[in-house]
């Protein structure tokens, strides 16, 4: 484990894997370098990049000195990571991480080329959008320390999983993986919400993101995340649409890899 410094000085925690042209990983909602499906990405990577996964702040083992969450500072997070890789990276990003990753990209050129896969933007009415109020529900409960009840909202409202697959998540072994950083989920909340209200023109925030990028989806996954990543790759000026046949959001390592080796080399 190495780490850099963040503008604001907070303390980001970052492993670093094979070697080649730099390569980032950015996990979406409660993942960190040793809880998320990008662990054994950088595995299959390693041979072809150097792949940096990183905890995100306030996750895992990095830190987060800002009184109040801003994603700009986020955005800072990434621009050290990339500026400790050498000036310049290839950036990938997997549900909100593909969100940040957007973010990032409007603001940063030395981010060469995307790599998306299934931010969670919900575009039409193929699903029910994210209620309002959610956001300061979600707020609320992390306010008071009811992570398993934060959790619980997330992936009942915010992903959109049915009421008895969310009854039974508690029972999971990754349980208490996902409470120790469920305090971070109100970050995703604010990269996501905008775009979860079953609008189409809240995307045009990226239309002018002409970095080359590659967006990607599951074959299986539902028509609302296919829909909306196909809206996007017709959104953003340079980039190029590519459905996984037989995936879903959670996505394999072995089916992925070689997709992003071909694109970023």
């Amino acid at each position: 484990m190495n780490t850099v410094t963040s503008k604001d000085g907070t303390k980001i925690a970052y492993s670093k894997l094979g070697s080649g042209p730099p390569l980032l990983l950015i996990d979406g909602a409660l993942c960190s370098r040793t809880n998320g499906p990008n662990g054994a990405l950088a595995a299959l990577l390693q041979e072809h990049f150097t792949v940096y996964t990183y905890d995100r702040r306030g996750r895992g083992e990095s830190g987060n000195v800002a009184a109040t969450y801003a994603v700009d500072r986020e955005i800072e997070d990434i621009s050290a990571l990339i500026e400790e890789a050498g000036g310049s990276a290839f950036v990938y990003g997997i549900s909100s991480g593909a969100a940040l990753a957007l973010e990032a990209a409007k603001c940063l050129p030395s981010i060469k080329k995307l790599a998306l896969y299934e931010a969670p933007f919900v575009t039409d009415d193929s699903r029910q959008k994210v209620p309002d109020g959610y956001e300061e529900q979600m707020e609320a409960l992390i306010e008071a320390d009811r992570r398993s009840a934060a959790i619980k909202l997330f992936m009942r409202k915010g992903v959109g999983l049915p009421a008895p697959v969310v009854a039974m998540m508690p029972l999971m072994p990754a349980w208490s993986k996902l409470k120790a950083v469920a305090h971070t989920l109100p970050y995703d909340t604010r990269l996501t919400i905008e775009h979860q209200k079953g609008r189409k023109d809240t995307l045009g925030r990226w239309s002018n993101v002409h970095v080359p990028a590659l967006v990607a989806v599951g074959g299986k996954s539902p028509a609302w995340m296919r829909n909306a990543m196909e809206l996007l790759a017709k959104t953003l000026p340079n980039a190029k649409h590519q459905t996984l046949p037989g995936q879903t959001h959670i996505v394999k390592a072995a089916v992925l890899a070689p997709i992003l080796v071909y694109y970023f080399k």
